[in-house]
Formats: C-alpha cells, sequence, structure tokens
C-alpha cells in the first residue's frame, strides 16, 4: 500500500481524451496527487494546452486512437518516456449520435471510439501492468448507459457497452492483479455542456437541477478525484464495478426529488 502523501507517486498513467475541458481536470488531480502521465488526444492544440497546465509531469501525444498504429506508438512513448505503465484512463469519446436516424457509419465510428479503442488500449497496456506486478484501468462510462434519453442511440448503448465490457476486462485481467472499473458521471461541466450553454455554467445548474440530489452540474475535478481513488492502492479491493459519480441522478426516480403524493389531495 502506498503510504506517501500523495497516492499516486511512482505511478505512470495513459490517460486519452486529454485535450477536453474534462480530460484537463483528470490530468491534473492525477499529477497533483503525484502520477507521471502521458496524455493522448486528436486535437493537437488542446493537447498542447492540456501539457502546458501539466508541467513536467506530463508529455503526450497527437495520435488517433482507432489506428493501431497510433496505440503502439502510445504504449512505446509512454514506456521510453517514463519507464513502464501502471495506470490507463478510457476517457477519449465521441459524443456522434443522430437518434434514430444514426447512420451505419455513425453507429460504426462511435463503438470503434468509444468501445473498441479502449478495449484495444487495455489489450496494449496489459504486459507492460504485469512487469510493474499490476495495475488499474479505469473506462469512463456514463449515467446514460442505464436510461433511455430521447434522441440518442449511439452514445448510451456504446456507454452501456462499456460497463459490461469493464466488467469482463476486470473478470480477465484479475489473474494479472489489474483491477479495472468505470466511472459513469451525470451531467457535468465539460466541453459540450459548454458549447451547447454558450459557456454559461449557472444556466446548465438551473437545467441540470431537478435531475440531481446535488441541484447542480458536477464538476470535472469532482469526477476526477474518484477516477484518481480508482487508480491509487486505496481502491485495492475494487474491481468489476461502475461507480456512480452522478450527483444522485441515478438514485433518483420519475418523481425526482419533489413529493408527488400531496399533488392527489389538491
Amino acid at each position: 500500500m502506498t503510504t506517501n502523501a500523495d497516492p499516486l507517486t511512482g505511478k505512470v498513467a495513459i490517460l486519452t481524451g486529454a485535450a477536453t475541458i474534462f480530460g484537463i481536470a483528470v490530468a491534473q488531480e492525477l499529477v497533483d496527487q503525484g502520477a507521471h502521465i502521458y496524455l493522448v488526444d486528436i486535437n493537437r492544440a488542446g493537447l498542447a494546452e492540456a501539457l502546458n497546465q501539466c508541467g513536467a509531469a506530463a508529455s503526450g501525444l497527437c495520435t488517433d486512437i482507432t489506428s493501431d498504429t497510433g496505440i503502439s506508438e502510445i504504449v512505446s512513448q509512454t514506456t521510453a518516456t517514463w519507464g513502464g505503465i501502471d495506470l490507463l484512463i478510457n476517457l477519449a469519446c465521441s459524443y456522434e449520435d443522430s437518434g434514430a436516424d444514426s447512420t451505419r457509419e455513425e453507429w460504426m465510428n462511435t463503438f470503434n471510439v468509444n468501445v473498441a479503442s479502449a478495449a484495444m488500449l487495455a489489450q496494449a497496456v496489459r504486459p507492460h501492468m504485469v512487469k510493474r506486478g499490476g495495475g488499474s484501468i479505469v473506462n469512463l462510462t456514463s449515467i446514460s448507459s442505464k436510461v433511455a434519453q430521447i434522441g440518442r442511440w449511439t452514445y448510451p448503448v456504446s456507454k452501456a457497452a462499456m460497463v459490461q465490457l469493464t466488467r469482463n476486462m476486470a473478470m480477465d485481467f484479475a489473474p494479472d492483479h489489474i483491477r479495472v472499473n468505470s466511472v459513469s458521471p451525470g451531467w457535468t461541466w465539460s466541453a459540450i455542456m459548454d458549447s451547447l450553454s454558450g459557456g454559461n455554467r449557472q444556466k446548465t445548474d438551473a437545467v441540470a437541477a431537478p435531475f440531481h440530489l446535488t441541484q447542480r452540474v458536477g464538476d470535472p475535478r469532482e469526477v476526477a478525484r474518484v477516477i484518481a481513488f480508482l487508480c491509487s492502492d486505496a481502491s485495492s479491493v475494487v474491481t468489476g464495478a461502475d461507480w456512480a459519480a452522478d450527483g444522485g441522478y441515478s438514485a433518483m426516480g420519475p418523481e425526482q426529488a419533489t413529493p408527488a403524493i400531496p399533488l392527489l389531495m389538491e
């Protein structure tokens, strides 16, 4: 067990989707807890900003994770730079979704980015984690994996697949002392929320309030701390689990957080 004040000291992490608001928050949390981190994103300018914010503890690569060549380079560059791999956080995601009108191409692209590439990365890092005596993989899923949402097909179905993939990974990787878990955020301040609201976080909180017990969207750093916990030795007994970092979204039923029975007596 790690006893250092920084629980991830000595750990080397690969983080995909690192150029987003969410990705940068996760990267900073891992670095703050002592990890060295290899950042990956297809957005070159965003990746440069993420590297700048994380400082000397971070290096990275602009590449496409749907490319097996890209995945091979990620792994080889990480080990060359930091000497090994202990942690993998599959954060990269496609939000492309046309609901009932989604094309075969959209289905294939969503599953390629959100599911297949996460599986290929896990496969690629596995032998390197074995060399270190084990490791931890965290897959980013979503509350969308568990509920139906109007006009959304490809994204929630891919996230549901990730929840199941997490269980299967955990089963097969357990003999190698590699733990695998997923984190399902609720509405979280992110690039999508920023774009859709025109940067208005107060408005986003107001829209999210009725279906989150916390009455607001989550902060990306709050979710990042859950991810960091699952990366650390403090969660050594946890594997094959999907963690709801959702402000109570998944606990709330259709009656939401307001009393419905009194309405019958009006």
